[in-house]
């Protein structure tokens, strides 16, 4: 019995989410490290990242709810850790660490939560709602149970308990509140909650302050309370709760403070940490800065190189800190979405452990560097591409045995970032939205999402050029033998949707299409320094995917969009490069994203209505049609992976599905990003699925089901059954109009 229950969880677990590059930490109140296992625990998206500073390995906790984690906390010994989430009815989750299980979900809060903790002696949880919640609660959550609860007046930003487990503070806008529970003398038999009581600090001078962070002191500062203010104050409460002194930072904006028994370190703006005393307050040092902006990170093959800044260079902000006093290890997120461990064992002589830089915003688009031979291949095998709403194209690695006979080394700035391409010279938006210095202009601020940021990759198939569509409608080309940009091309009025290149192996020349929101297909002719050909203007809707498609000695481009229509031409090469339509396929459903079939000249489009349905090129004809989703949504992408076995689709339930191509077959489901996941690729290796999303972060899937399942029998393809019981066939459902144009109509 016990083998098949292991042989069932082994065919259950076909995958596995196996490194996380991205954060969501938007406060001090979502990162927090464990002392006795090294351990950093930070949210990104729906999945809680557990990070060991001394191995240099993750972990995941991966919640289901699909909620953005909002805040974590570990226990005070570090076996467990509570989440709080946003939206509605959100739920306080508590988790085993070491079995990666929830093992308690706490339901009391109508909106978001701001803030959670554990008690020291583990019996109690505390959580803190959203401004809109306005909600403490106090759980007994081994019993699942909330034993007290208040409401807050304004929104809280942060807490802290106490090391006596007497009472927990908590900290906002001139708000700084000590919480005593108000033990019942009831029965036992009584459950309703015990009412908090809440006593204000002292304030003084300072009680129209924003106090943004809090720690209580330990060891023998036990009996005080630090905070800091917006303003830059650090100040420190008795336990009388009356402000017994402060200093000032001498810094524009605070952000986050971390206490432990013989060091105070805060987070401040522009890449600034201080170190104090606890005992008196007295300035120890200020730890170094991390990268500046813009940084070249391919160039940080040193120390010497990392040091050595630029004069005018500005820096992300250090939005959230932890100290693990045990591993004398300090870890920072910053607002650029950095992260960095520093080893602070001399706090005057600091050193970095590890750092990793990601993106800050919206990640559009994901593409693999092609399966070529190392003599001919400009980038390591392995290679991938991500472009995101900060501004940036950013070159990732995860494969240890890279080789490094290329453009690219590992660097001492982040492991796993090969290189970053900016496209706005004066790094406007590679900070997050939300910590954009105070000040500025309105009109920048309102502009964010709206024309900034890379919309979409395309990398040739012969490795040599990647080309990136924006969202003012420029395309841009980059020679990644040298990671130079070769030309842009001022395209389109709208953004960029889908690039894509032909493969040149069979044709005259090599050509690149852009699609774009303004409703036109552009097409360049790659091999004269990308020169205009041909644009086409007959979708009368934007335009979201476009392929060129080989069969036999012919070249179809395949464009669809969201005027529900599927336009098939074919590619004339004399006397001049001409792309002439020939048939036009309409259905009642929008079409969002189209993949090419690996074996045979099909298309797979990811339809409105959850449906991929799959289109014989040459014919023009619907061919069959699977599901693409379990639940209710819509489908957002879709992708194939090399040997035609698999297919990979979004929704906008945010949950990604892998379907057998040839039986329909659901084989695996995933999900653990907060928002759309915008973006599918499998490495070409086929072993591994790559997902990003509106989030911000890059999930690498390993997939442990076969992927090489081979398509050709005897050298023969074997062809797929166009009307088997096997395929959800929707003939009947949808109506479906084929148009045959005259040649001689297109010609012009």
């Amino acid at each position: 019995m016990e083998n098949e229950d292991a042989s069932q969880n082994a065919a259950v677990k076909k995958v596995e989410l196996q490194h996380v590059l991205g954060v969501t930490v938007t406060s001090n109140s979502a990162l927090d490290s464990d002392p006795q296992t090294s351990t950093v625990a930070y949210p990104a998206g729906c999945v809680v990242v557990l990070y060991n500073t001394r191995k240099n390995k993750q972990r995941h906790l991966v919640s289901d709810a699909k909620r953005n984690i909002t805040t974590l906390s570990f226990s005070w010994d570090g076996k467990y850790l509570v989440t709080g989430e946003c939206g509605a009815v959100s739920h306080v989750r508590v988790w085993d660490v070491q079995k990666l299980t929830q093992v308690a979900d706490l339901s009391g809060h109508k909106h978001g939560i701001n803030c959670v903790a554990f008690s020291p002696n583990m019996k109690y949880v505390v959580s803190v709602g959203s401004q809109h919640d306005m909600v403490v609660n106090v759980w007994d959550w081994r019993n699942k149970q909330k034993v007290a609860s208040n409401k807050v007046s304004c929104k809280v930003k942060a807490l802290s308990f106490a090391a006596g487990g007497n009472y927990f503070v908590t900290v906002g806008n001139n708000h700084v509140k000590f919480w005593y529970l108000e033990y019942s003398r009831s029965t036992k038999y009584k459950l309703e909650p015990v009412p908090l009581m809440g006593r204000s600090a002292i304030l003084g001078d300072q009680r129209n302050n924003y106090f943004c962070d809090v720690a209580c002191g330990r060891g023998e500062s036990a009996d005080s309370t630090f905070a800091v203010t917006k303003s830059g104050l650090l100040c420190e409460f008795n336990g009388r709760r009356l402000l017994d002194k402060w200093v000032e930072l001498r810094i524009s904006t605070a952000y986050s403070i971390t206490v432990g028994e013989n060091l105070i370190l805060i987070g401040c703006s522009d890449g600034i940490v201080r170190c104090f005393s606890p005992l008196d307050l007295h300035f120890i040092s200020t730890l170094p800065r991390p990268h500046y902006l813009g940084v070249d990170v391919a160039k940080g093959l040193t120390g010497r190189q990392m040091s050595s800044h630029p004069p005018g260079s500005k820096y992300p902000d250090v939005i959230a800190i932890t100290l693990d006093e045990t591993n004398k290890k300090v870890t920072c997120v910053h607002s650029d979405h950095s992260l960095y461990v520093w080893d602070v064992k001399d706090v005057k002589k600091v050193g970095k452990s590890h750092s990793f830089l990601y993106h800050s915003a919206c990640i559009w688009g994901v593409e693999t560097y092609p399966d070529l031979p190392e003599d001919s291949s400009t980038l390591p095998g392995g290679t991938f591409f991500t472009c995101a709403s900060d501004d940036t194209i950013r070159i990732w690695n995860l494969d240890h045995k890279m080789f490094q006979n290329s453009a690219l080394k590992r660097n001492i700035y982040c492991y796993e970032l090969l290189k970053i391409l900016y496209t706005d010279p004066n790094f406007v938006f590679l900070c997050d939205i939300d910590f954009l210095p105070a000040g500025t202009d309105e009109k920048l601020v309102n502009s964010y999402d709206g024309k900034n940021g890379v919309r979409c990759l395309k990398i040739r198939p012969d490795g040599q050029h990647l080309a990136s569509g924006d969202r003012s409608g420029n395309i841009r080309v980059y020679d990644l033998s040298y990671l130079e940009l070769l030309c842009k091309i001022e395209a389109h009025d709208a953004e960029v949707l889908c690039l894509e290149y032909s493969n040149a192996e069979s044709d005259p020349t090599q050509l690149l299409s852009s699609a774009s929101r303004d409703r036109l297909v552009h097409i360049f002719d790659a091999q004269k320094n990308y020169s205009f050909a041909q644009t086409l203007d007959d979708h009368t809707s934007s335009v979201t995917a476009a392929k060129f498609v080989r069969s036999g000695n012919d070249l179809y481009f395949v464009s669809c969009g969201a005027d529900k229509s599927v336009i098939i031409r074919k590619m004339m090469w004399k006397p001049s490069i001409k792309v002439v339509q020939e048939q036009v396929v309409t259905e009642k459903t929008t079409f969002y994203d189209m993949e090419k079939d690996a074996s045979q000249p099909h298309v797979l489009a990811a339809c409105q209505d959850s449906k991929i349905r799959i289109y014989d090129v040459p014919g023009g004809k619907y061919v069959r049609s699977m599901s693409g989703a379990q639940g209710e949504g819509t489908l957002i992408k879709v992708a194939m992976d090399s040997t035609g076995t698999y297919v990979a689709t979004s929704s906008t339930d945010k949950t990604i599905y892998v379907y057998d191509y040839l039986t329909g077959q659901c084989v695996a489901s995933m999900s653990g990003h907060s928002e759309l996941v915008t973006g599918l690729k499998f490495m070409p290796s086929g072993k591994h699925l790559i997902s990003v999303s509106g989030d911000g972060c890059i999930f690498v899937w390993k997939l442990t089901f076969q992927t090489s399942k081979p398509l050709t029998k005897s050298g023969e393809t074997i062809s797929i059954p166009t009307s088997s019981s096997i395929w959800q066939d929707s003939r009947k459902k949808h109506c479906c109009f084929v148009y045959s144009l005259p040649k001689w109509k297109l010609s012009w």
